[in-house]
């Protein structure tokens, strides 16, 4: 995976998400789910490759910083549970779309009229 088109078709496949672009700038997409509208993907050009941020539980976007040199804390995100993904071919499809699917559950609708218990 190395095109923005590559990453919107990834983020695609998971499934009841749409492409925004809800800023003056293009080079930005956002990715979001239909039922909630919340954002689990931004997709942008940087230095020449193509980014994207993604959600994570704290724990393991430090876990995946210091695994892939290609991931970094979130560009323009809270670091704390955001990080970016550097398409810039040291990481293989295989490891890139489960951080994206991971992001795409953190960020989906809750299930209504499930109770929490103790």
């Amino acid at each position: 995976m190395k095109t923005r088109e590559e990453a919107i078709a990834a983020c695609m496949a998971l499934g009841g998400c749409y492409e925004d672009y809800p800023f003056s700038d293009a080079n930005w997409t956002v990715m979001r789910h239909r039922g909630n509208h919340r954002t689990f993907a931004l997709i942008f050009e940087r230095e020449s490759k193509i980014w994207i941020n993604v959600k994570a539980e704290p724990m393991w976007g430090e876990h995946w910083r210091r695994t892939y040199p290609a991931v970094v804390p979130g560009y323009h995100m809270n670091k704390q549970h955001w990080i970016s993904v550097i398409l810039d071919g040291s990481m293989s499809e295989e490891e890139i779309l489960p951080l994206i699917a991971e992001s795409w559950a953190l960020a989906a609708p809750k299930e209504k009229g499930r109770k929490q218990t103790c």
